[in-house]
């Protein structure tokens, strides 16, 4: 019987259409409900709250597509108005992904490596967003392995965003040293003792 995956689909539906559009904390709780876009990454920096917004935003619509595809069977999963739901997450999450984005791009503009690196987490996001569709001659294995290998891609990337981040620290923080080492010594004045 379709009725509890059509209530599903409906949930996840009205799910997708009220969450907020930026990550904030609201009462205290940081939970899902409040921060639908970065929750695992609540009131944490930019750069946090992107790369968890990454996959977490991957795997509503890999959710809503797997609803779909329980409707109506891989085969029509995208006949006429059957992907429609699916294809609302991809926009709505298109939408929902922009601010983050850009808060981690200007997060890391101090490493030219790392903006590249996220331009390039972006590009896999929204490569991985348009491949959640069954292709036709997919067996069932294969379609669950091929939407899984995203998650891999994106920890790989975020690891070297972070990794570029940190030598670009590192890279500041010895320029740093180095130039307060070439500082000359403050003279300091001597009072002489007054008889």
């Amino acid at each position: 019987m379709r009725i509890p995956y059509l209530v599903a689909a409906c949930a996840a539906t009205v799910a997708i259409a009220a969450a907020g559009s930026h990550a904030e904390t609201i009462g205290g709780n940081p939970g899902p409900q409040y921060n639908y876009i970065c929750p695992d990454a609540d009131g944490k920096p930019p750069l946090d709250c992107y790369f968890d917004a990454v996959g977490h935003l991957y795997t509503m619509c890999k959710h809503v597509k797997s609803i779909e595809i329980l409707e109506f069977g891989y085969e029509k999963s995208t006949d006429g108005t059957n992907g429609a739901k699916s294809d609302s997450c991809l926009a709505k999450q298109k939408l929902n992904m922009t601010r983050p984005y850009q808060a981690a791009l200007k997060s890391a503009t101090r490493s030219a490596k790392a903006v590249d690196g996220l331009r390039a987490l972006n590009a896999e996001w929204l490569q991985a967003m348009a491949d959640l569709g069954w292709r036709k001659g997919e067996s069932d294995t294969v379609y669950k392995a091929r939407t899984m290998e995203p998650y891999e891609k994106f920890a790989a990337t975020i690891v070297d965003i972070q990794t570029s981040l940190q030598l670009a620290d590192a890279a500041k923080d010895k320029k740093k040293t180095a130039a307060q080492a070439h500082k000359p010594a403050a003279k300091t004045a001597t009072k002489k003792a007054t008889p």
